[in-house]
């Protein structure tokens, strides 16, 4: 696992615990997938799931660009797309991690509201 991977999944540690503590509609899911150069691709990936309405953020760490975070939203059945929007690594924090998690995966106003 490389540095850059402990870290980041240090700063999801501690933003799910945030989320868990903060929303208790979120339930998020984290997969961390470091293997992929076995594969030939040579990055790090990092899945954040959230179960009850099928959301997804995906996080890449490129071996070509270490000192950025590509990530992307979707659904989980959904494949990715070239459209990656990214971070800057050293702008990365637990609370940036936690501000994508609770605004994404937050359930719609009229769900709130019921």
């Amino acid at each position: 696992m490389t540095e850059q991977l402990k870290i980041l999944c240090h700063l999801a540690t501690e933003a799910h615990e945030r989320v868990q503590l903060n929303h208790a509609d979120i339930e998020p899911i984290v997969g961390v997938h470091h293997k992929m150069r076995d594969a030939g691709l040579p990055a790090d990936l990092m899945t954040i799931d959230c179960c009850k309405n099928r959301e997804r953020i995906i996080l890449i760490l490129n071996d070509d660009q270490p000192d950025l975070i590509n990530y992307q939203f979707l659904y989980k059945e959904q494949d990715p797309d070239a459209d990656f929007q990214q971070l800057a690594f050293g702008d990365s924090s637990s609370g940036t991690l936690y501000e994508r998690m609770s605004h994404y995966f937050a359930p719609p106003a009229s769900v709130k509201n019921i």
